[in-house]
């Protein structure tokens, strides 16, 4: 397999952007059926239906992510949006954010730009006074674990609840220090 070169970070933009922008929903559409493809296939050998991503969506549409409570940052490359990663705080009182929906399009991949969006999350999550920034995933995202753990997250017990991620298998994490 050959390995793209990464690409200048002068290349991409990475800006907030509400989760209801054109941009921002098709970049999460499209998170959604990616991991949920991958969900579907292990566990049912098959791929996602339409319908379902539609239901999907409607459970859990993302709203979290814009201000007040969170903040969606699209990368564009060209002006194209090319990837996302959303932030929101998780329990402010303890001084943790949560990283939720990271995606980078699979033309896109193996450029540097996941690099990149976790470091902007990452700014983020510090300029809120953040101490710590969690996240969940599933043990069939290896790819995610992997960047995850290459950027300084570690495993950690599980944080949130069945009901808030039924999916989630793997509780990671991240102490920010200024």
């Amino acid at each position: 397999m050959t390995r793209k070169a990464p690409l200048p970070a002068s290349s991409w933009s990475i800006a907030p952007q509400s989760v209801g922008s054109a941009g921002s929903a098709a970049l999460l559409r499209e998170y959604l059926t990616d991991v949920a493809d991958r969900w579907y296939v292990l566990n049912l050998g098959r791929r996602c239906t339409p319908e379902e991503i539609e239901g999907h969506l409607a459970e859990d549409p993302s709203d979290d992510l814009d201000p007040p409570k969170g903040l969606l940052m699209v990368a564009r490359r060209d002006g194209e949006p090319v990837g996302c990663v959303g932030l929101r705080w998780f329990d402010r009182a303890r001084g943790a954010a949560e990283l939720k929906r990271m995606y980078v399009r699979p033309a896109a991949r193996g450029q540097g730009l996941a690099p990149a969006l976790l470091a902007e999350a990452e700014a983020v999550a510090r300029q809120w006074g953040a101490e710590r920034i969690l996240l969940d995933t599933r043990k069939d995202l290896v790819e995610a674990v992997a960047l995850y753990t290459r950027h300084g997250f570690a495993h950690v017990p599980r944080y949130n609840s069945p009901e808030e991620n039924p999916y989630a298998e793997v509780w990671m994490a991240k102490e920010l220090r200024a």
